[in-house]
């Protein structure tokens, strides 16, 4: 079997399908317990039933993104582990930078130069690369989330509008630590990564703060992904 063989295997989904029954149901636990807790403190029917749908609305809005992110993670590294990935724990440019990683340490130029070469010794390597380095901040969670949040509220706290300034910059700087991989990897990640920018300014600038349409702010991220996928069409076409 080839790799993209083995990554879209009946087994492998039913291992995925597995993980996945799992999640749901401890949700389902989780919800019939905090719906039982609401009742106790005197919150009413009728205010848990809108806190459900406001909540539920709230989460399936932002991940239509994730969705979008889920057609260009599966093409290369198959369904099966790109839907367990991103809808237990995981992000798209984490796992796409994880997957390549793994692939290149393999001695191949790309995961799609893997895919291309349907290498099946790779698959376990591959799954234990993505799988074990976002366990880092999981585990991080756990033993030093109080102390985190203690020292990110006394900020605020001391600060003011200063220190929720120092807050919000240090969680876009964990984020734009991606941007200079994908700048220096080649034209046509740069030229993709640049488009996704400035479709990304415009849209918060033209939509959101001209034209007030604050709720649109929920869509800019899956918008950008589409935009992003297909200037990469164009930009392959022109650079490539």
């Amino acid at each position: 079997m080839t790799f993209i063989e083995i990554m879209n295997s009946p087994l492998l989904y039913c291992l995925v399908g597995a993980g996945i029954l799992y999640i749901l149901i401890f949700c389902v636990l989780t919800l019939r317990k905090a719906y039982r807790h609401g009742l106790e403190i005197g919150m009413t029917k009728e205010q848990l039933r809108t806190t459900i749908v406001s909540s539920a609305i709230y989460t399936i809005v932002p991940s239509i993104s994730i969705v979008v992110g889920l057609f260009s993670l599966a093409a290369v590294i198959g369904v099966p582990w790109s839907w367990f990935r991103l809808s237990v724990v995981g992000a798209v440019t984490y796992e796409l930078m994880a997957a390549d990683m793994a692939a290149t340490g393999a001695g191949y130029e790309s995961i799609a130069a893997l895919n291309a070469a349907g290498d099946p010794t790779i698959v376990g390597t591959l799954m234990f690369v993505m799988s074990i380095c976002i366990m880092t901040g999981i585990v991080c969670v756990l033993f030093f989330s109080k102390s985190i949040q203690k020292g990110v509220t006394t900020a605020r706290n001391k600060n003011g509008a200063l220190g929720a300034l120092l807050t919000a910059v240090l969680s876009l700087a964990i984020v734009e630590a991606f941007l200079p991989i994908q700048l220096f990897k080649g034209p046509v990640y740069a030229a993709v990564a640049i488009t996704s920018l400035i479709a990304t300014y415009l849209q918060m600038e033209i939509i959101v703060k001209r034209l007030k349409i604050y709720w649109y702010r929920s869509f800019i991220m899956a918008v950008t992904l589409l935009i992003g996928m297909a200037s990469s069409l164009f930009w392959v076409k022109v650079l490539g």
